[in-house]
């Protein structure tokens, strides 16, 4: 296998050998508008993470390089992952930081969403700029936030983890995964339409909700109808019951949007059933 081939089979999109020693973000599978994957090539070796499957830095060594190379190799991948450790170290404290200057308020990302007197977590930052802020956490951990400004634009904190962390909202019920935080929110709207208890995993990836399905008993998959069927294909991996919006490119946010409480309620109790 070759670099590149090695970097697609981590779900990175590469066409070409990027420059010689340094990081260079790129795309991914799954979320082809971002660049979640990271790359450095050297030669001989060469890193890849794909930031929304992978908490650590994946390693290819050149079969042919010689056995001192090899050894060099290996001292460079344990000093690529201290730094990695240490930026999500850097990362989780300005988390923690951000949080303690949020304010619950409404916030025009939540109304677009149809949730106007919904309020969350918004920081107002010293531009002036208001950005939603969705807390992620692996376990108890407070490991990052996701940041969404006015406009919808979504990003993590640099070098924050992301692979295992999720928001969660408990209402001591079954287990429901769903990739973003306003798919959540409609969820929840559907769940309580019903008088059905949940616990709501807003997962920030498809393969993420691989990944936590993984550490719980069975549950429920609420799937985006995406284009490239990442979150159907996640979905079906899984083995769990999962529901998906009729229309490709909806989510369960949009299709809530487009369509009745009631048909979106009934839906899920459906879905529910199965598990």
């Amino acid at each position: 296998m070759d670099f590149l081939q090695f970097v697609r089979a981590c779900g990175i999109l590469i066409n070409d050998y990027p420059p010689v020693g340094r990081w260079v973000r790129l795309p991914t599978e799954d979320h082809p508008k971002k660049r979640n994957g990271a790359v450095k090539w050297m030669g001989s070796f060469g890193f890849a993470q794909n930031h929304a499957t992978q908490t650590d830095v994946s390693v290819w060594r050149d079969e042919a390089a010689e056995p001192a190379a090899q050894q060099e190799i290996s001292r460079l991948a344990q000093a690529a992952q201290g730094q990695i450790a240490a930026g999500q170290k850097r990362a989780a404290e300005k988390a923690e930081w951000i949080l303690s200057q949020c304010e619950l308020a409404g916030h025009p990302y939540l109304k677009a969403k149809g949730f106007p007197d919904e309020s969350a977590n918004v920081w107002l930052t010293d531009d002036k700029t208001q950005l939603l802020c969705i807390p992620m956490r692996v376990g108890d951990k407070l490991v990052g936030v996701q940041l969404i400004d006015e406009s919808g634009k979504k990003k993590f904190l640099t070098g924050q983890r992301t692979s295992d962390a999720a928001f969660v909202i408990n209402n001591r019920g079954p287990a429901v995964l769903c990739e973003g935080y306003a798919t959540a929110l409609s969820i929840r709207a559907a769940l309580t339409a019903i008088k059905s208890r949940y616990t709501l995993f807003v997962c920030f990836s498809a393969h993420n909700i691989g990944r936590l399905a993984k550490t719980l008993p069975t549950g429920l998959i609420v799937a985006d109808n995406d284009a490239s069927h990442t979150g159907e294909r996640v979905a079906q991996e899984t083995g769990w019951p999962y529901f998906m919006p009729p229309e490709v490119g909806m989510d369960f946010n949009d299709w809530h949007r487009a369509t009745s409480l009631f048909k979106c309620s009934q839906a899920l109790r459906s879905a529910l059933l199965k598990t």
